[in-house]
């Protein structure tokens, strides 16, 4: 069966899922796309395909079997709740909200239907191998994520975006859950340095969290809009019993075996992880089972960038569990 599509949303985020959409046209196809301005939604379904709407009442009504939604938190109206109470199989992208009733909610929604989260960087080739390696406990993890950017109106202001680390940087706090676990603790500082005389700008642009564990182990993120602009770095090294391996991205590492003996290798890889996570989702739909990085993966990676956001505005170490 081929699946019918719709997005919410038209921006650079939903022509990547267009993208991948093509590329999986024996699976699926995209047959709607929904947003607001009616001018936008014509020229993407002009380019992408599909039938325009601005109601996603209308575009559930048109008949689809998956919804993606690439909308900004901000300006979500429970679609996607709509949407899993019709029956219809979710692909959410991150955040999934900005607060956790409102993720909580979506959770409970989905319930009977498969519903994935837009954590692509756990689609990757060389994410999957770290895997799959006897690595033993991963005793520090470190991560980064540099830009400089004006980026969108919405992700500029808090009340939005929630801010880079809502916004980005919540990428990597979701391979600090993979590789690591639930950490017990955390402590983080932010600022906004270099943006507070632009316009409605009020999100942080320099940040640095530390999440720890009760047994020792640590992880130390930083992230920044105040970098080279026009581009766009992020990667994370993972030192573990017995291997390290510093990854530039999803796919690509270079990994050492530290132990027993030492044995360095390249990994590297193509893998396009949109479509990646799209095949996933179609796979698990068809087969009834869970998706690789299902919904509630959201829901649990927000409450720890929240948490470390909270701990930012306190100036505070907090028990993860008591941050909410």
């Amino acid at each position: 069966m081929t699946l019918r599509v719709g997005i919410l949303g038209n921006g650079g985020i939903a022509a990547r899922h267009a993208g991948a959409l093509a590329r999986l046209a024996e699976q699926m196809t995209l047959v709607a796309a929904s947003g607001r301005d009616a001018e936008r939604v014509r020229a993407f379904t002009d380019q992408h395909g599909g039938k325009p709407f601005t109601r996603i009442e209308d575009m559930l009504d048109h008949g689809i079997d998956l919804l993606i939604d690439t909308a900004p938190p901000y300006s979500r109206a429970g679609e996607s709740v709509m949407a899993a109470q019709a029956g219809v199989h979710l692909l959410v992208e991150k955040p999934i909200a900005l607060d956790m009733a409102t993720a909580d909610a979506l959770i409970a929604s989905a319930a009977k239907v498969k519903a994935a989260v837009g954590f692509m960087y756990r689609q990757g080739e060389a994410v999957q191998r770290w895997l799959a390696e006897d690595t033993g406990t991963i005793g520090l993890m470190t991560g980064i994520y540099h830009c400089n950017a004006l980026h969108a109106p919405w992700w500029r202001r808090r009340e939005q975006s929630g801010g880079q680390v809502l916004e980005q940087l919540i990428h990597i706090i979701d391979l600090v859950r993979l590789f690591m676990g639930e950490p017990d603790t955390v402590y983080s500082r932010t600022a906004n340095l270099f943006h507070r005389d632009v316009r409605d700008y009020d999100v942080q642009d320099v940040s640095a969290i530390v999440f720890g564990w009760d047994d020792g182990r640590l992880a130390s993120l930083t992230a920044n809009n105040i970098a080279v602009p026009g581009q766009w770095v992020k990667g994370w090294s993972l030192f573990a019993e017995r291997a390290t391996a510093h990854f530039s991205d999803w796919n690509n590492a270079a990994y050492t075996r530290t132990a027993p003996e030492v044995a360095a290798q390249d990994w590297r890889s193509d893998r396009d992880p949109f479509v990646a996570q799209l095949a996933d989702l179609a796979a698990a739909i068809r087969d009834d089972r869970a998706p690789l990085v299902p919904i509630a993966e959201g829901a649990a990676t927000l409450r720890l960038a929240l948490a470390a956001v909270r701990a930012a505005d306190e100036r505070r170490e907090l028990r993860v569990a008591d941050a909410l």
